[in-house]
């Protein structure tokens, strides 16, 4: 009777779980920590003190009335730069996902690579120059770094789309673009969806910091009562930008759901 061979031992997983512990300890070591220091007299003191600022907030009329202006801009520039992404997004993945050509695929990865690579707030400080203050380059910075987040997770959700009823449908007759939109976009639809309001939520908080360099928004005012110690409104701001966030979140939330039943 035979013994039945042992499986071969693969080193990969404990050779990378060595790798990446001394990555942490590396950066324990070379990294001036000072985790006492949050915990003195002075810094508690400190903290204290610019907290006690922000109390109590702003509720006068007027200015609850220009923060809920502000919180509408903010929201409209995540919901059109969305959108934007989107569209930008599902162009780029059909060729992204090797629809055209492998040559095509690299070239338009690659772009992906770049659009996402670039931070909002660099896309914002080119735009700004380009189109002046206000929430447009705001809406293009957002709509743009997110085109190519979306375009990457879209395509790879079409190469990983089921390609037999695409190729059922071809084998009826059906044309080579007629086939993708009626078999294998549906299969992704759900899934794109879920990306796309996730980046929506991320889009909310990102469109409140580019207001820091002149999107407008939030940000904006937030950056203006900060710039003059005027903690009392910068503390209506933070509290219009968290209500903000929970809104979306909570709809974004509501909307997976259904997505997912």
């Amino acid at each position: 009777m035979t013994m039945p061979t042992p499986p071969a031992r693969h080193w990969s997983g404990p050779v990378f779980g060595l790798l990446l512990a001394a990555l942490v300890i590396a950066s324990f070591a070379s990294l001036p920590l000072h985790f006492g220091a949050f915990f003195t007299l002075d810094a508690v003191n400190s903290v204290g003190e610019f907290l006690g600022g922000f109390a109590p907030p702003e509720l006068g009329p007027g200015f609850l009335t220009k923060t809920a202006i502000a919180t509408a801009e903010t929201l409209a520039m995540s919901a059109l730069g969305t959108l934007l992404a989107v569209v930008a997004g599902l162009a780029l993945a059909i060729p992204a996902a090797g629809r055209f050509g492998r040559p095509l695929r690299a070239g338009v990865r690659v772009l992906l690579n770049v659009l996402r690579s670039i931070p909002e707030l660099v896309w914002a400080s080119v735009l700004l120059i380009a189109a002046g203050l206000g929430p447009f380059p705001g809406t293009l910075a957002l709509g743009a770094h997110t085109a190519g987040v979306l375009g990457r997770l879209f395509a790879d959700a079409l190469e990983n789309a089921t390609p037999l009823p695409e190729q059922s449908l071809r084998t009826n007759g059906a044309s080579p673009m007629a086939a993708f939109f009626y078999a294998t976009l549906p299969q992704t639809l759900p899934q794109m969806l879920s990306y796309t309001l996730y980046r929506w939520e991320n889009n909310i908080r990102a469109a409140a910091i580019l207001g820091v360099v002149g999107a407008g928004g939030l940000g904006q005012m937030l950056k203006f009562h900060l710039s003059l110690f005027q903690m009392s409104k910068a503390a209506t701001v933070i509290l219009a930008m968290l209500l903000l966030v929970a809104l979306v979140d909570a709809v974004s939330f509501g909307l997976r759901r259904l997505l997912t039943r």
